[in-house]
């Protein structure tokens, strides 16, 4: 994965919260999208239902602010992730091409504010209501250039078997 066993073991002993660049890199090794890592990771917790908002689960990266979450319920047997995203003015979030690997098809659709996404050597600068669909997997690069929060939502469909 690139992680090194010390940071995993305080991850897993909750005396660090992982970034989402760590995520990315876990999730990729182990052919898991970060929304299907995280929720395996929830899923020992009672009651856990993501239908309502407040039942929703939210990860925050602790070096940015960057707030994700996971709009479909945990455990539903679909190929198919929304995530709803939340980047702070000025923040940026980076993943690895490997955290797309197992990736059929992904679209990101901005609710509001401003949002610069870089795959690989495209850039597309995104305003409220335009929606754009990634290439083939490479790193990407989530960025907020404007004074206000930038909210979105990424449909995710995962490829089968």
């Amino acid at each position: 994965s690139g992680v090194s066993r010390a940071m995993i073991s305080k991850v897993e002993r909750r005396e660090s919260s992982p970034t989402a660049v760590l995520l990315g890199k876990l999730s990729a090794a182990f052919g898991l999208t970060l929304s299907q890592l995280l929720a395996r990771a929830e899923q020992g917790q009672a009651g856990l239902s993501a239908h309502r908002r407040r039942d929703q689960r939210a990860w925050r990266d602790p070096e940015t602010d960057f707030e994700r979450r996971s709009l479909t319920p945990p455990g539903a047997a679909t190929p198919l992730e929304l995530v709803a995203g939340d980047l702070p003015p000025g923040a940026s979030v980076a993943y690895p091409a490997a955290a797309y690997a197992m990736i059929e098809d992904q679209q990101i659709v901005v609710l509001s504010g401003r949002l610069r996404f870089t795959q690989g050597g495209t850039t597309a600068e995104l305003s409220a209501g335009d929606c754009c669909r990634l290439g083939p997997p490479a790193d990407c690069r989530f960025e907020n250039p404007g004074n206000a929060p930038c909210r979105y939502i990424v449909a995710v469909l995962r490829r089968k078997g």
